[in-house]
Protein backbone atom coordinates (compact mmCIF):
# COMPACT_ATOMS: atom_id res chain seq x y z
CA UNK A 1 0.00 0.00 0.00
CA UNK A 2 2.56 2.35 0.82
CA UNK A 3 4.26 2.28 -2.54
CA UNK A 4 0.81 3.14 -4.34
CA UNK A 5 0.44 6.63 -5.94
CA UNK A 6 -1.90 8.98 -4.61
CA UNK A 7 -5.31 8.30 -5.54
CA UNK A 8 -9.33 9.74 -5.65
CA UNK A 9 -10.46 6.21 -6.46
CA UNK A 10 -13.35 7.14 -3.88
CA UNK A 11 -14.76 9.47 -6.72
CA UNK A 12 -15.08 6.56 -9.14
CA UNK A 13 -16.94 4.31 -6.92
CA UNK A 14 -19.60 7.74 -6.27
CA UNK A 15 -19.49 7.48 -9.97
CA UNK A 16 -20.93 3.84 -9.60
CA UNK A 17 -23.72 5.27 -7.04
CA UNK A 18 -24.49 8.00 -9.46
CA UNK A 19 -25.21 5.74 -12.53
CA UNK A 20 -27.13 3.31 -10.46
CA UNK A 21 -29.63 5.66 -8.98
CA UNK A 22 -29.88 7.28 -12.33
CA UNK A 23 -31.52 4.30 -13.40
CA UNK A 24 -33.31 3.55 -10.75
CA UNK A 25 -35.60 7.23 -11.13
CA UNK A 26 -35.63 6.23 -15.07
CA UNK A 27 -37.35 2.97 -13.98
CA UNK A 28 -39.41 4.80 -11.12
CA UNK A 29 -40.63 7.69 -12.92
CA UNK A 30 -41.48 5.82 -16.31
CA UNK A 31 -44.51 5.47 -15.02
CA UNK A 32 -45.52 9.12 -14.06
CA UNK A 33 -44.41 10.05 -17.56
CA UNK A 34 -46.77 7.82 -19.69
CA UNK A 35 -49.71 7.84 -16.70
CA UNK A 36 -51.99 10.38 -19.11
CA UNK A 37 -51.25 8.24 -22.33
CA UNK A 38 -51.54 5.12 -20.18
CA UNK A 39 -54.47 6.42 -18.14
CA UNK A 40 -56.33 6.67 -21.42
CA UNK A 41 -56.03 3.27 -22.88
CA UNK A 42 -56.31 1.31 -19.89
CA UNK A 43 -58.69 3.06 -18.25
CA UNK A 44 -57.98 3.86 -14.96
CA UNK A 45 -59.60 6.68 -12.69
CA UNK A 46 -57.58 8.79 -10.35
CA UNK A 47 -58.73 7.22 -7.43
CA UNK A 48 -57.42 3.31 -9.34
CA UNK A 49 -54.07 6.30 -10.59
CA UNK A 50 -53.49 6.85 -6.61
CA UNK A 51 -54.05 3.04 -5.31
CA UNK A 52 -51.39 1.79 -7.74
CA UNK A 53 -48.69 4.49 -6.65
CA UNK A 54 -49.83 3.80 -2.79
CA UNK A 55 -49.31 0.23 -3.31
CA UNK A 56 -45.54 1.15 -4.93
CA UNK A 57 -45.09 2.86 -1.18
CA UNK A 58 -46.42 0.62 0.96
CA UNK A 59 -44.14 -1.67 -0.28
CA UNK A 60 -41.24 0.08 -0.04
CA UNK A 61 -42.13 1.31 3.31
CA UNK A 62 -41.84 -2.35 4.31
CA UNK A 63 -39.32 -3.46 2.73
CA UNK A 64 -36.98 -0.34 3.00
CA UNK A 65 -36.77 -1.44 6.47
CA UNK A 66 -35.87 -4.83 6.19
CA UNK A 67 -33.78 -4.35 3.24
CA UNK A 68 -31.33 -1.53 5.53
CA UNK A 69 -30.94 -4.45 8.33
CA UNK A 70 -30.16 -6.78 5.22
CA UNK A 71 -27.43 -4.24 4.37
CA UNK A 72 -25.60 -4.00 7.58
CA UNK A 73 -25.79 -7.94 7.54
CA UNK A 74 -24.65 -8.57 4.41
CA UNK A 75 -22.48 -5.99 3.31
CA UNK A 76 -22.97 -3.21 0.80
CA UNK A 77 -21.40 -4.83 -2.12
CA UNK A 78 -23.61 -7.97 -2.07
CA UNK A 79 -26.80 -5.63 -0.66
CA UNK A 80 -26.58 -3.32 -3.63
CA UNK A 81 -26.69 -6.30 -6.27
CA UNK A 82 -29.79 -7.89 -4.58
CA UNK A 83 -31.55 -4.57 -4.84
CA UNK A 84 -30.70 -4.03 -8.30
CA UNK A 85 -31.55 -7.25 -9.57
CA UNK A 86 -35.17 -7.19 -7.83
CA UNK A 87 -35.90 -4.13 -9.34
CA UNK A 88 -34.45 -4.41 -12.80
CA UNK A 89 -36.69 -7.42 -13.28
CA UNK A 90 -39.52 -5.63 -11.79
CA UNK A 91 -39.11 -2.97 -14.60
CA UNK A 92 -39.46 -5.68 -16.98
CA UNK A 93 -42.78 -6.61 -15.40
CA UNK A 94 -44.78 -3.28 -16.16
CA UNK A 95 -44.79 -4.51 -19.61
CA UNK A 96 -46.68 -7.25 -19.27
CA UNK A 97 -49.54 -5.76 -17.21
CA UNK A 98 -52.93 -5.40 -18.70
CA UNK A 99 -54.69 -3.28 -16.24
CA UNK A 100 -54.65 -1.09 -13.09
CA UNK A 101 -54.15 -4.06 -10.81
CA UNK A 102 -51.26 -5.31 -12.37
CA UNK A 103 -49.33 -2.21 -12.60
CA UNK A 104 -49.76 -2.04 -8.95
CA UNK A 105 -48.24 -5.59 -8.88
CA UNK A 106 -45.37 -4.39 -10.72
CA UNK A 107 -45.14 -1.79 -9.07
CA UNK A 108 -45.23 -3.37 -5.71
CA UNK A 109 -42.59 -5.46 -7.19
CA UNK A 110 -40.54 -2.59 -8.20
CA UNK A 111 -40.51 -0.99 -4.73
CA UNK A 112 -39.44 -4.09 -3.53
CA UNK A 113 -35.98 -3.97 -5.24
CA UNK A 114 -35.50 -0.29 -4.66
CA UNK A 115 -36.17 -0.03 -1.28
CA UNK A 116 -32.42 -1.17 -1.28
CA UNK A 117 -30.95 1.26 -3.40
CA UNK A 118 -30.63 4.14 -1.11
CA UNK A 119 -29.78 2.23 2.10
CA UNK A 120 -27.31 0.78 -0.03
CA UNK A 121 -25.86 4.27 -1.66
CA UNK A 122 -25.95 5.70 2.10
CA UNK A 123 -23.32 2.60 3.49
CA UNK A 124 -21.31 3.14 0.41
CA UNK A 125 -20.59 6.87 1.26
CA UNK A 126 -19.97 6.31 4.62
CA UNK A 127 -17.40 3.56 3.81
CA UNK A 128 -15.79 5.87 1.32
CA UNK A 129 -15.80 9.61 2.40
CA UNK A 130 -15.12 11.19 5.56
CA UNK A 131 -17.38 12.92 7.14
CA UNK A 132 -16.91 16.90 6.27
CA UNK A 133 -17.25 15.39 2.62
CA UNK A 134 -20.60 13.00 2.52
CA UNK A 135 -23.19 15.75 2.05
CA UNK A 136 -21.29 16.95 -1.05
CA UNK A 137 -20.91 13.14 -2.08
CA UNK A 138 -24.29 12.42 -1.06
CA UNK A 139 -25.58 15.31 -3.42
CA UNK A 140 -23.31 14.29 -6.03
CA UNK A 141 -25.08 10.34 -6.14
CA UNK A 142 -28.14 11.74 -5.17
CA UNK A 143 -27.87 14.26 -8.86
CA UNK A 144 -28.92 10.52 -10.10
CA UNK A 145 -32.46 10.84 -9.38
CA UNK A 146 -32.21 14.23 -11.33
CA UNK A 147 -30.34 12.78 -14.50
CA UNK A 148 -33.19 9.84 -14.57
CA UNK A 149 -35.83 12.06 -14.42
CA UNK A 150 -34.05 14.37 -16.97
CA UNK A 151 -33.42 11.41 -19.49
CA UNK A 152 -37.07 10.30 -19.02
CA UNK A 153 -39.43 12.78 -20.29
CA UNK A 154 -36.42 13.04 -23.15
CA UNK A 155 -35.58 9.99 -24.02
CA UNK A 156 -39.04 7.79 -23.16
CA UNK A 157 -41.43 9.60 -25.16
CA UNK A 158 -39.13 9.15 -28.52
CA UNK A 159 -38.92 5.64 -27.79
CA UNK A 160 -42.67 4.98 -27.37
CA UNK A 161 -43.72 6.92 -30.27
CA UNK A 162 -40.88 5.94 -33.02
CA UNK A 163 -41.88 1.99 -31.66
CA UNK A 164 -45.61 2.90 -31.42
CA UNK A 165 -45.83 0.44 -28.37
CA UNK A 166 -45.70 2.28 -24.49
CA UNK A 167 -44.49 -1.24 -23.32
CA UNK A 168 -40.85 -0.25 -25.06
CA UNK A 169 -40.92 2.69 -22.11
CA UNK A 170 -40.24 -0.02 -19.59
CA UNK A 171 -37.82 -2.05 -21.13
CA UNK A 172 -35.19 -0.28 -22.26
CA UNK A 173 -33.08 -0.12 -18.95
CA UNK A 174 -32.11 -3.40 -18.80
CA UNK A 175 -29.11 -4.12 -20.51
CA UNK A 176 -27.83 -0.59 -18.64
CA UNK A 177 -28.24 -2.55 -15.38
CA UNK A 178 -26.85 -5.49 -16.26
CA UNK A 179 -23.47 -3.63 -17.62
CA UNK A 180 -23.63 -1.48 -13.92
CA UNK A 181 -23.71 -4.87 -12.40
CA UNK A 182 -20.40 -5.92 -14.08
CA UNK A 183 -18.51 -2.81 -12.98
CA UNK A 184 -19.67 -3.12 -9.46
CA UNK A 185 -18.15 -6.70 -9.54
CA UNK A 186 -15.00 -5.40 -10.42
CA UNK A 187 -14.53 -2.26 -8.45
CA UNK A 188 -16.60 -2.15 -5.74
CA UNK A 189 -15.17 -3.58 -2.32
CA UNK A 190 -14.24 -2.16 1.30
CA UNK A 191 -11.59 1.24 0.79
CA UNK A 192 -9.25 -1.12 3.16
CA UNK A 193 -9.72 -4.25 0.43
CA UNK A 194 -9.16 -2.32 -2.84
CA UNK A 195 -6.54 -2.74 -5.11
CA UNK A 196 -7.01 0.99 -6.15
CA UNK A 197 -6.99 2.66 -3.16
CA UNK A 198 -3.41 4.06 -2.01
CA UNK A 199 -2.46 4.65 1.46
CA UNK A 200 -3.17 8.58 1.47
CA UNK A 201 -6.23 7.80 0.25
CA UNK A 202 -7.21 5.62 2.70
CA UNK A 203 -5.92 7.67 5.60
CA UNK A 204 -7.78 10.82 4.45
CA UNK A 205 -10.99 8.64 3.87
CA UNK A 206 -10.44 7.52 7.40
CA UNK A 207 -9.43 10.81 9.05
CA UNK A 208 -12.64 12.01 11.18
CA UNK A 209 -13.66 8.06 11.91
CA UNK A 210 -13.21 7.01 15.42
CA UNK A 211 -10.51 4.17 15.15
CA UNK A 212 -11.74 2.03 18.62
CA UNK A 213 -15.65 2.05 16.95
CA UNK A 214 -16.41 -1.74 17.47
CA UNK A 215 -18.08 -3.21 13.97
CA UNK A 216 -20.54 -5.58 15.70
CA UNK A 217 -23.89 -5.38 13.78
CA UNK A 218 -26.46 -2.99 15.30
CA UNK A 219 -30.50 -4.09 15.26
CA UNK A 220 -33.14 -1.39 15.20
CA UNK A 221 -33.72 -2.15 18.79
CA UNK A 222 -30.31 0.28 19.22
CA UNK A 223 -31.29 3.03 16.95
CA UNK A 224 -34.97 3.80 18.21
CA UNK A 225 -34.33 4.78 21.69
CA UNK A 226 -32.30 7.26 20.27
CA UNK A 227 -33.95 11.10 19.81
CA UNK A 228 -31.70 11.25 16.56
CA UNK A 229 -33.40 8.18 14.70
CA UNK A 230 -36.96 9.73 15.11
CA UNK A 231 -35.40 12.97 13.97
CA UNK A 232 -34.39 11.56 10.80
CA UNK A 233 -37.54 9.66 10.71
CA UNK A 234 -39.27 13.54 10.36
CA UNK A 235 -37.21 14.60 7.91
CA UNK A 236 -37.99 11.67 5.67
CA UNK A 237 -41.73 11.12 6.62
CA UNK A 238 -42.51 15.05 5.82
CA UNK A 239 -40.03 15.57 2.90
CA UNK A 240 -40.12 12.42 0.89
CA UNK A 241 -44.14 12.64 -0.23
CA UNK A 242 -43.22 16.18 -1.68
CA UNK A 243 -40.65 14.27 -3.82
CA UNK A 244 -42.98 11.37 -4.39
CA UNK A 245 -45.66 13.57 -5.77
CA UNK A 246 -43.70 15.95 -8.33
CA UNK A 247 -42.61 12.65 -9.99
CA UNK A 248 -45.93 10.74 -10.14
CA UNK A 249 -48.25 13.89 -10.70
CA UNK A 250 -45.50 16.60 -12.30
CA UNK A 251 -46.73 15.19 -15.90
CA UNK A 252 -50.78 15.05 -15.35
CA UNK A 253 -50.70 18.45 -13.50
CA UNK A 254 -49.11 20.03 -16.64
CA UNK A 255 -51.08 17.81 -19.04
CA UNK A 256 -54.34 18.86 -16.97
CA UNK A 257 -53.82 22.77 -16.80
CA UNK A 258 -51.51 23.10 -19.88
CA UNK A 259 -52.26 20.41 -22.17
CA UNK A 260 -49.11 19.38 -22.54
CA UNK A 261 -48.89 15.51 -24.20
CA UNK A 262 -46.63 13.21 -24.70
CA UNK A 263 -43.99 15.05 -27.42
CA UNK A 264 -44.08 18.25 -25.26
CA UNK A 265 -43.62 17.08 -21.92
CA UNK A 266 -39.63 16.95 -22.20
CA UNK A 267 -38.53 20.33 -22.23
CA UNK A 268 -40.22 21.45 -19.12
CA UNK A 269 -38.89 18.26 -17.58
CA UNK A 270 -35.56 19.11 -18.61
CA UNK A 271 -35.91 22.33 -17.26
CA UNK A 272 -37.08 21.00 -13.69
CA UNK A 273 -34.75 18.33 -13.07
CA UNK A 274 -31.81 20.09 -14.31
CA UNK A 275 -32.30 23.05 -11.94
CA UNK A 276 -33.09 21.11 -9.30
CA UNK A 277 -29.73 18.75 -9.88
CA UNK A 278 -27.48 21.61 -10.02
CA UNK A 279 -29.36 23.16 -6.37
CA UNK A 280 -29.53 20.05 -4.60
CA UNK A 281 -25.53 19.31 -5.26
CA UNK A 282 -25.03 23.28 -4.52
CA UNK A 283 -27.18 22.99 -1.15
CA UNK A 284 -25.60 19.74 -0.81
CA UNK A 285 -21.98 21.77 -1.22
CA UNK A 286 -23.42 24.55 1.30
CA UNK A 287 -23.76 22.94 4.23
CA UNK A 288 -20.00 21.05 3.65
CA UNK A 289 -18.63 24.67 3.12
CA UNK A 290 -20.51 26.34 6.50
CA UNK A 291 -18.53 23.42 8.19
CA UNK A 292 -14.99 24.12 6.51
CA UNK A 293 -14.84 27.80 7.64
CA UNK A 294 -15.63 27.25 10.81
CA UNK A 295 -19.23 27.03 11.73
CA UNK A 296 -19.98 23.40 14.31
CA UNK A 297 -21.75 20.58 12.99
CA UNK A 298 -24.91 21.35 14.22
CA UNK A 299 -24.77 24.96 13.15
CA UNK A 300 -23.37 23.97 9.84
CA UNK A 301 -25.94 21.17 8.98
CA UNK A 302 -29.16 22.76 10.21
CA UNK A 303 -28.38 25.89 8.44
CA UNK A 304 -28.55 24.21 5.16
CA UNK A 305 -31.43 22.51 6.01
CA UNK A 306 -33.27 26.00 6.66
CA UNK A 307 -32.08 27.28 2.92
CA UNK A 308 -33.46 24.46 1.74
CA UNK A 309 -37.07 24.29 3.04
CA UNK A 310 -36.76 28.07 1.87
CA UNK A 311 -36.58 27.52 -1.58
CA UNK A 312 -39.60 25.04 -1.22
CA UNK A 313 -41.82 27.79 -0.14
CA UNK A 314 -42.73 29.10 -3.19
CA UNK A 315 -44.33 26.44 -4.90
CA UNK A 316 -47.29 26.77 -3.37
CA UNK A 317 -48.20 29.09 -5.80
CA UNK A 318 -48.14 26.87 -8.55
CA UNK A 319 -51.44 26.12 -8.87
CA UNK A 320 -52.39 29.79 -8.79
CA UNK A 321 -50.22 30.86 -11.53
CA UNK A 322 -51.26 30.52 -15.16
CA UNK A 323 -48.17 30.44 -16.90
CA UNK A 324 -46.89 27.52 -17.80
CA UNK A 325 -42.67 28.58 -17.45
CA UNK A 326 -43.54 30.30 -14.12
CA UNK A 327 -44.95 27.33 -12.78
CA UNK A 328 -42.34 24.78 -13.98
CA UNK A 329 -39.45 27.39 -12.44
CA UNK A 330 -41.26 27.30 -9.36
CA UNK A 331 -40.93 23.69 -9.04
CA UNK A 332 -37.89 23.63 -10.22
CA UNK A 333 -36.72 25.97 -7.04
CA UNK A 334 -38.95 23.78 -4.94
CA UNK A 335 -37.40 20.23 -6.36
CA UNK A 336 -33.97 21.68 -6.05
CA UNK A 337 -34.41 22.51 -2.23
CA UNK A 338 -35.50 19.02 -1.65
CA UNK A 339 -32.61 17.36 -3.56
CA UNK A 340 -30.60 19.43 -0.77
CA UNK A 341 -32.61 18.48 1.76
CA UNK A 342 -32.15 15.07 0.98
CA UNK A 343 -28.31 15.66 0.85
CA UNK A 344 -28.47 17.34 4.05
CA UNK A 345 -30.52 14.32 5.60
CA UNK A 346 -28.55 11.88 4.71
CA UNK A 347 -25.50 13.24 5.74
CA UNK A 348 -27.12 13.64 9.15
CA UNK A 349 -27.20 9.45 9.23
CA UNK A 350 -23.97 9.42 9.40
CA UNK A 351 -23.34 12.75 11.58
CA UNK A 352 -25.43 11.00 14.21
CA UNK A 353 -24.86 7.25 13.81
CA UNK A 354 -21.78 5.23 13.57
CA UNK A 355 -20.51 3.53 10.37
CA UNK A 356 -22.36 0.47 11.30
CA UNK A 357 -25.56 2.05 11.41
CA UNK A 358 -26.04 3.77 8.82
CA UNK A 359 -27.52 0.84 6.45
CA UNK A 360 -30.39 0.34 9.39
CA UNK A 361 -30.94 4.30 10.35
CA UNK A 362 -31.34 5.01 6.32
CA UNK A 363 -33.64 2.01 6.38
CA UNK A 364 -35.79 3.25 8.96
CA UNK A 365 -35.67 6.55 7.52
CA UNK A 366 -37.05 5.37 4.23
CA UNK A 367 -40.00 3.43 6.38
CA UNK A 368 -40.92 6.31 7.46
CA UNK A 369 -40.97 8.64 4.29
CA UNK A 370 -42.60 5.66 2.25
CA UNK A 371 -45.16 6.04 4.75
CA UNK A 372 -45.84 9.14 4.52
CA UNK A 373 -45.53 9.15 0.48
CA UNK A 374 -48.34 6.22 0.81
CA UNK A 375 -50.44 8.89 2.58
CA UNK A 376 -49.82 11.22 0.58
CA UNK A 377 -50.58 9.08 -2.98
CA UNK A 378 -53.82 7.57 -1.93
CA UNK A 379 -54.87 11.11 -0.55
CA UNK A 380 -53.57 13.29 -3.96
CA UNK A 381 -55.82 10.39 -5.73
CA UNK A 382 -58.89 10.61 -4.07
CA UNK A 383 -59.01 14.67 -3.48
CA UNK A 384 -58.67 14.88 -7.22
CA UNK A 385 -61.08 11.88 -7.50
CA UNK A 386 -63.65 14.34 -5.76
CA UNK A 387 -62.40 18.07 -6.36
CA UNK A 388 -61.19 17.59 -9.80
CA UNK A 389 -58.04 19.93 -10.85
CA UNK A 390 -58.76 22.57 -7.93
CA UNK A 391 -57.66 20.13 -5.38
CA UNK A 392 -53.75 20.39 -6.66
CA UNK A 393 -53.96 23.46 -4.47
CA UNK A 394 -54.09 21.37 -1.35
CA UNK A 395 -51.02 18.79 -1.86
CA UNK A 396 -48.46 22.07 -3.44
CA UNK A 397 -49.66 24.43 -0.43
CA UNK A 398 -47.97 21.04 1.68
CA UNK A 399 -45.09 21.14 -0.27
CA UNK A 400 -44.59 24.64 0.24
CA UNK A 401 -44.10 24.76 3.99
CA UNK A 402 -43.51 20.41 5.29
CA UNK A 403 -39.39 21.27 5.35
CA UNK A 404 -40.03 24.24 7.49
CA UNK A 405 -42.45 22.30 10.09
CA UNK A 406 -39.95 19.26 10.01
CA UNK A 407 -36.89 21.06 10.21
CA UNK A 408 -38.73 23.13 13.83
CA UNK A 409 -39.28 19.31 14.80
CA UNK A 410 -35.69 18.03 14.26
CA UNK A 411 -34.46 20.85 16.13
CA UNK A 412 -36.43 20.29 18.92
CA UNK A 413 -35.77 16.46 18.85
CA UNK A 414 -31.77 16.88 18.44
CA UNK A 415 -31.14 20.82 19.84
CA UNK A 416 -27.37 19.62 19.20
CA UNK A 417 -26.20 17.07 16.57
CA UNK A 418 -23.05 14.78 17.47
CA UNK A 419 -22.19 11.50 17.13
CA UNK A 420 -23.17 8.96 19.44
CA UNK A 421 -22.01 5.43 20.64
CA UNK A 422 -24.01 2.20 20.26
Amino acid sequence: MSTKPKTNFRWTILSLLFVATTILYIDRSALGILAPELQKSIGWTEEQYGIINSVFMIAYALCFILMGRLIDTIGTRKGYLVSIGIWSIAALGHALSRSWIGFAVARFSLAVGQSGSFPSAIKAVAEWFPKKDRALAVGIFNGGSNMGTILSPLIIPVLVLNFNNWRVGFLWTFPISIIWVLFWLKYFRNPEQSPYVSAEELQYINSDSNENENTEKVGWKDILPHRGAWAIAVAKFMADPIWWFYLFWGAKFLNEKFGLNLKEIGPPFFIIYLASWGLGIFLGWLSSKLMKIGFSLNKGRKLGLLVCALFAVPVALVPHTENMWLSVGLIALAAGGHCGWSANVFSLMSDIFPKKATGTVAGFGGFAGAIGGAIVAFSVGKILQDIGTEGYAIPFAIAGCGYLVALLIIHLLVPKIKTINI
